[in-house]
């Protein structure tokens, strides 16, 4: 198990900059919980630790307290740190939910046997593939990394569809990338679990060769290819729809390109929820979890943040943007993306951290 230090730097990087604005949603559909046997629904605080942005989740978590009757006591922070601050304080922990805008800080806390397994009926909800193994956390939206180009240097025909192919010199000093960003690194750890050590190290080394440039953040990058600053960018997908949304498709001059079924770069990876071990309201946190999976709820990701709801029943409308069940993304588990002390490591060593 990771030591706080050690585990706080190695999830540095986890949470996601993203300064997206949200707006008020419909009120979720779910059903009221029943009574806690310590007094009624509107006796229970909830305390949820929120990964995600105030900006991007606030206004839904003001909803769910309508809709489940608990008042619900948000600590919003970076996704790591408040993943090491709930190893730092184990079975005293006051939290009773932990949202996480990336898989691998669900599947640290999940290793480290801190997080409780979650109802069946929740569970049923969500595709086996984007929760966990042993039903300790679920997703509560999706997202993929892919290719922004800038449509004005580079037909879409010669864009890569692999990440090898981001390796041929045709690309040398073109290709924005976000070194200390979540989904970058857990795109490298995608590749150490797929590759192993040496095959990653090999790839990266190359990709290193050939001269990417470092930005902050996806949305620095795609605003870097937007402008005609570098042709190539690596992003979620989210970050191009929300653009586009802002500015209209018809005046970017950034677009798509989804990668090849299976690539590493087509890793698909989620936001998602766990309830504590330790909570004292367990079920009251279990129902917070349904109502994150409540159509309203899903639909607001859908609508607002732009990302891929993960029940059943609803699907993204937009022109060209594949359905979440559509995209393949390497075979893994999603699990195994709590290995980001050893990625960071890697990246340091290969210098690209």
């Amino acid at each position: 198990m990771f030591t706080r230090k050690r585990f706080t730097t190695a999830l540095a990087a986890v949470a996601l900059a993203v300064p997206l604005a949200a707006c008020g949603a419909d009120e979720p559909t779910t059903a009221a919980p029943d009574e806690e046997t310590n007094g009624t629904a509107g006796d229970v605080s909830l305390v949820l630790y929120s990964g995600r942005n105030e900006d991007l989740v606030g206004p839904l978590i003001e909803d769910l307290e309508e809709v489940t009757g608990y008042s619900i006591d948000v600590r919003y922070g970076n996704t790591a740190e408040l993943a090491a601050q709930i190893l730092e304080e184990g079975a005293a922990s006051p939290a009773d939910v932990y949202f996480s805008q990336d898989a691998g800080a669900l599947g640290a806390l999940s290793q480290a046997g801190l997080l409780a397994e979650l109802d069946q009926d929740t569970l049923d909800l969500v595709p086996e593939a984007y929760q966990a193994a042993d039903g300790t956390w679920a997703a509560t939206s999706g997202r993929v990394r892919v290719i922004a180009f800038d449509s004005e240097a580079v037909d879409e025909a010669d864009v890569p569809d692999t990440v090898d192919a981001l390796l041929d010199p045709e690309w040398r000093g073109k290709v924005g990338f976000a070194p200390t960003n979540a989904s970058w690194q857990a795109f490298v750890t995608a590749l150490r679990v797929s590759r192993g050590e040496d095959g990653a190290r090999e790839w990266l080394e190359a990709f290193r060769d050939n001269e990417p440039v470092s930005y902050e953040n996806n949305n620095a990058i795609l605003t870097a290819v937007n402008e005609g600053q570098v042709e190539l960018g690596l992003i979620n997908h989210y970050y191009w729809y929300k653009l586009a949304n802002e500015q209209g498709e018809e005046n970017l001059r950034a677009n798509l390109k989804y990668l090849a079924a299976g690539d590493e770069g087509a890793l698909v990876n989620i936001a998602g929820v766990g309830v504590l071990a330790s909570s004292q309201h367990p079920e009251a946190a279990q129902a917070l979890v349904a109502a994150l999976l409540a159509e309203d709820a899903q639909q607001y990701f859908l609508d607002e943040t732009g990302e891929y709801p993960v029940i059943e029943g609803l699907s993204v409308t937009e022109e060209g943007r594949p359905q979440l069940d559509e995209l393949q993304g390497p075979d893994i588990d999603l699990s195994d993306l709590a290995s980001l002390e050893q990625t960071q490591e890697l990246l340091a060593q290969v210098g690209l951290l």
